[in-house]
């Protein structure tokens, strides 16, 4: 990670807002966190829960829109939230929904978070300089619409950055076996909500995706071919408005500290 003794980096990682106009606390909520003084803000997506969110999203965010952010793009950031049995979160947990036109404004919340310095990862490389370091970043579409294209980005990190991050939705291990063997420092998505239905004392059941449920959420470390990489998935801050139940899986951000070797 950074080089020892170096100033520890702030990053506030944020996923899976599925905001609509009428949830108001979260929106106070959301608001609050610029407080927090983050060094750089990742988004791993899905911030849509409704056709008119998007207003709603970027004056929630507020004055974290000033702080330097990148951000991949979830399936909910393109396709509204559709009315289906829950219990098939249990028993399809890997169902990858087929591909449709994008019914969501997400090329407005792009817009706007371009327009305020944040970073669009989708099969993009890009270097930041944040806290007086040289970061490296790369990021993939959304894997859980089969519409990641990692070849685009693949490849050996820069030996000059002082830190590797890897993006994405959908921990789907295709991705996380590439980004690993790249020698990645850090991977970082979202997608699971952490299990969203977990059992006290044991954890999630599933992870929406094929990674192991036991790293769901959290940081972990993940090994593919020998090699090792952190990783860190976020259980995220909302759910589906026709599923709008978490138990033993409360919403979260995460504010990670990168710090020296």
């Amino acid at each position: 990670m950074l080089p020892r003794g170096a100033r520890p980096i702030r990053v506030l990682h944020l996923s899976d807002l599925h905001l609509t106009p009428y949830q108001q606390a979260k929106q106070r909520w959301l608001s609050r966190l610029a407080a927090l003084e983050p060094d750089l803000v990742i988004n791993t997506g899905d911030n849509l829960g409704h056709p008119d969110a998007v207003p709603y999203v970027t004056m929630s965010l507020g004055r974290l829109l000033e702080f330097p952010g990148v951000f991949v793009w979830g399936s909910n950031d393109f396709h509204g939230p559709r009315p289906k049995n829950p219990l098939r979160y249990l028993t399809q947990p890997s169902h990858q929904p087929q591909p449709r036109e994008p019914e969501l404004p997400w090329e407005d919340l792009r817009k706007a978070y371009v327009d305020a310095g944040w970073v669009d990862l989708s099969e993009v490389r890009a270097r930041l300089q944040i806290a007086g370091h040289d970061l490296e970043f790369r990021g993939t579409s959304d894997a859980h619409l089969n519409i990641d294209r990692y070849g685009e980005v693949a490849g050996p990190p820069d030996p000059a950055a002082s830190v590797a991050l890897g993006v994405t939705h959908a921990p789907y291990r295709r991705l996380l076996d590439a980004m690993t063997a790249d020698d990645l420092d850090l991977v970082v998505a979202g997608h699971t909500h952490g299990g969203q239905v977990c059992v006290p004392g044991y954890g999630a059941l599933v992870s929406n995706c094929d990674l192991d449920p036991r790293q769901a959420k959290g940081l972990s470390t993940y090994q593919y071919a020998g090699k090792r990489t952190f990783l860190h998935v976020s259980a995220g801050v909302g759910t589906s408005p026709y599923a709008p139940v978490r138990f033993a899986c409360r919403p979260e951000v995460t504010l990670m500290t990168l710090v020296g070797r």
